[in-house]
């Protein structure tokens, strides 16, 4: 490796240690714990562990197939569809909230008639989890749709000349080769969804004990209480730190 890389890639890691480390500067030690076992905080923390999980899962189960369409298929307008996919990446995440509230909100094409049934999204707790499936989903495909256009599909193939068929192959051959980029995908997608704000607080709101994940306790507790959102901006951190290096596989650290 050169070694005039070494100053840029230590200035890269110091844009983001210092910021993260000037929260322990700002902390009061005495109060930590009382501010970490208040009730709102445990409240807070519960309901983002709980919805980021909800939402990770429901990544899974549609973000799985979608990548395989996006790597395997060749239909017209994948390039536009794959664009469409991606635009949580770029969009902030406040015009999410927005999109969401207007299509599922009491007046949206959607929300209207869930309405009419008697079923309210917004402001609820599944307002949060579609909120962060939303923001989090695109980490899940891309990661995937890359694992699966770099292994390419001959060993499907070959299953197929063995007489393997489609589901067959999918679940024997495909699955086995996307664990790694699997793992990954969802640790990033958890930790994404874990971290939403924007698109939450505008689709679902602030209500503890409903919709005030951690995020936006911090932002609540920012106004009245510098120290409280400190603490539970540190409690994010941490929680956010064992989440990546715990269940960050090997494949990633380049050791596959």
């Amino acid at each position: 490796m050169p070694r005039v890389l070494w100053a840029p890639a230590a200035l890269a890691l110091a844009v983001v240690v210092l910021p993260v480390s000037g929260l322990f500067t700002r902390v009061d030690p005495a109060r930590l714990p009382t501010l970490l076992l208040s009730p709102a905080a445990l409240d807070a923390l519960r309901l983002s562990v709980y919805t980021g999980l909800v939402s990770t899962a429901l990544c899974l189960v549609l973000g799985v197939p979608l990548a395989l369409v996006l790597a395997r298929t060749r239909v017209r307008g994948l390039r536009v569809i794959r664009a469409v996919v991606l635009l949580p990446l770029v969009l902030p995440p406040v015009v999410g909230g927005l999109a969401l509230l207007y299509l599922l909100g009491r007046t949206g094409p959607v929300g209207g008639l869930l309405d009419v049934a008697g079923i309210r999204v917004p402001y609820t707790t599944a307002a949060v989890v579609l909120s962060q499936t939303f923001v989090a989903m695109p980490f899940l495909v891309v990661g995937l749709e890359g694992a699966l256009r770099t292994a390419g599909g001959r060993y499907e193939q070959v299953a197929a000349t063995l007489g393997a068929g489609p589901w067959l192959a999918f679940r024997r051959v495909t699955v086995p080769l996307l664990l790694p980029a699997l793992g990954s995908s969802l640790v990033l997608t958890f930790a994404r969804a874990l971290g939403e704000f924007g698109a939450t607080i505008t689709f679902a709101g602030s209500l503890q004990g409903t919709t005030r994940t951690l995020p936006l306790a911090i932002y609540t507790a920012a106004e009245s209480d510098v120290d409280a959102a400190v603490a539970m901006s540190l409690l994010l951190v941490v929680v956010a730190l064992v989440v990546i290096v715990v269940a960050r596989p090997r494949a990633v650290e380049g050791q596959l």
